[in-house]
């Protein structure tokens, strides 16, 4: 790789700045020269030839945009000079496909630790999950989680409740100068798991969900709803739940314990429900305590055991991304994706505002013509939706994204896209369907980070990897959320939230595939409950279900 510029696919009219390039630079690359009339800033783009308005501009060998001013020869492409637009897709432009798997002959017997299921599934956690039905129950959840933590030894370091006890106990004794003079707390070493503390060993934690759904919306919310939470509790990292029901909303019992078995025939995990309108609320609380600590002591008999590297279900996401995410962390992810596949294990690929652009390619690799359909009617409903409230995908990229490279959607799904490798598309799932296919399955989820992964979730991965290029603290409540970095200035910058680093690419120290072979390893280790990631570290457990509004 150049040290300083990059061009990711021959087709491409822009080149990628690799490292801060100035003003009058004369930049050698493939036998050609460019003077720069301005400054490219690292991980921004500037043309390889003239451009007048309405002229395309080529990334990834695909339409990212078209100029809105004229842009001369070396000129960087911004917001002022270049608005979105992509290729039209359809069933008409099917293209053949073709994919040889990958040799995984040095992963074929390897194996990892985890806990087997009565269904065949294999989960990278043993969780006990308490989810309420109604927001009525958020606050008898928050009871729960306050009693079962404390005292069972889930609960996070008090390191900032001592923060304020010493703040406290120097402004009771009149120190309101050594307040304003002192020096940042510091940080305390973070680097254990506190799994010493637990009374079950075998249980990896007790995860309660909070939401604002279940009663006030539509009829179709609470039935969302409803398959989201019977995901949640058929996912392979989840061994038994508690369910909370108030008792008059449109979410209930029994609709939540059809639909678990709908999902999955073989359920047969300790299954708890509760309703408060049966009685009074310490009622409700003391049994549903006294039955969910009954239920931890029989999970906890679990063991984990040797299990395939087929049997992992691995979520695929990105978010505040940069410049480099389509160069270093997401392709990546594209070829352990294809290493997964190549296994006969599943990969699942969020985000469908984030695949504008890319879609013709997408149902080329779908082999079935009735999910390539689907996936084109979700794709057509889903941007409809959001242009009918003047936001289409088009308006996607934040301010972050734009300030780090990704000018228009079509550029930053280019790049989002490579996280989902070179296989075929075996399925296509709408939110929260269950992923039962081996292979890779699009699901139609938001690019929003918590909607995407709780979505994740609710179809059943029990790994999400996660790349970022500005630094996203993102978890999950019953999935470990792996945060890889696109560079490795941000994995120096925020250690505590980023658990593996693509940055090598970028620096020329390691290709692709290396950096996925040792991204593999880590997962092993991760699956296996030998290590756990920053999120779980730091009890980022976010869970926000998407109602089907817009959501990009």
């Amino acid at each position: 790789m150049n040290a300083r510029v990059l061009k990711v696919h021959p087709g491409d009219n822009v080149i990628v700045a690799l490292r801060n390039l100035s003003a009058g630079e004369h930049i050698e690359f493939e036998n050609d020269t460019y003077v720069l009339p301005y400054a490219v800033g690292a991980k921004h783009k500037f043309v390889t030839e003239d451009r007048q308005p309405g002229d395309p501009i080529t990334m990834y060998g695909v339409l990212v945009g078209k100029a809105t001013q004229p842009i001369r020869r070396g000129e960087p492409i911004t917001t002022f000079n270049l608005k979105h637009d992509s290729e039209h897709y359809g069933l008409d432009k099917k293209q053949p496909f073709s994919w040889k798997p990958l040799d995984v002959s040095n992963w074929q017997d390897r194996t990892f630790m985890g806990y087997h299921r009565a269904d065949g599934s294999v989960g990278t956690r043993n969780y006990w999950l308490v989810v309420p039905l109604v927001f009525c129950e958020n606050r008898n959840v928050l009871i729960m989680k306050d009693a079962f933590e404390r005292e069972l030894g889930y609960a996070q370091p008090e390191i900032y409740r001592e923060n304020v006890h010493e703040l406290l106990s120097l402004y009771k004794a009149g120190e309101m100068d050594v307040i304003k003079k002192m020096q940042p707390f510091i940080e305390p070493n973070q680097t254990g798991n506190h799994a010493q503390k637990r009374t079950f060993k075998n249980v990896d934690g007790i995860k309660f969900l909070t939401h604002e759904m279940g009663c006030g919306g539509t009829r179709q919310d609470s039935a969302y709803l409803g398959s989201l939470l019977a995901g949640f509790i058929n996912n392979p990292n989840v061994a038994g739940a508690t369910v909370l029901s108030l008792g008059c909303q449109h979410l209930q019992t029994d609709m939540i314990s059809v639909e678990i078995k709908r999902q999955n025939p073989k359920f047969d995990k300790p299954l708890l429900l509760f309703e408060q309108q049966a009685g009074t609320e310490y009622a409700l609380m003391s049994e549903a305590i006294k039955e969910t600590f009954l239920g931890l002591i029989e999970i906890n008999k679990i063991e984990r055991k040797p299990a395939p590297l087929n049997a992992l279900t691995v979520g695929l996401k990105c978010g505040g991304s940069d410049g480099f995410s389509g160069i270093s962390a997401n392709p990546v992810l594209g070829h352990l994706s294809d290493t997964i596949v190549s296994l006969g294990g599943k990969t699942v690929l969020a985000e469908f505002p984030e695949l504008n652009g890319v879609e013709q390619e997408l149902i080329n690799r779908t082999e079935d013509t009735a999910k390539a359909q689907k996936f084109i009617t979700l794709m057509g409903e889903y941007s409809a939706q959001a242009e009918a409230v003047g936001s289409g995908f088009d308006m996607n990229p934040s301010p972050g994204n734009i300030k780090d490279g990704l000018i228009t959607d079509a550029i930053k799904s280019a790049g989002a896209a490579k996280k989902g490798g070179t296989a075929p598309v075996a399925d296509v799932l709408d939110y929260a369907e269950p992923a039962t296919t081996p292979g890779l399955s699009l699901l139609c989820t938001p690019g929003n980070d918590v909607e995407a992964t709780t979505g994740m979730a609710g179809s059943g991965t029990n790994v999400i990897l996660f790349t970022t290029g500005l630094g996203t603290p993102t978890g999950n409540p019953v999935c470990p959320v792996v945060k890889v970095s696109t560079n490795t200035v941000l994995k120096n910058r925020m250690p505590d939230v980023i658990d593996f680093d693509s940055g090598p690419i970028i620096d020329g120290e390691q290709s692709i595939a290396q950096n996925a072979d040792a991204l593999l390893e880590y997962i092993i280790q991760l699956a296996s409950g030998e290590t756990i990631t920053q999120a779980e570290r730091l009890g980022q457990d976010d869970f926000i279900p998407w109602k089907r509004g817009v959501s990009l």
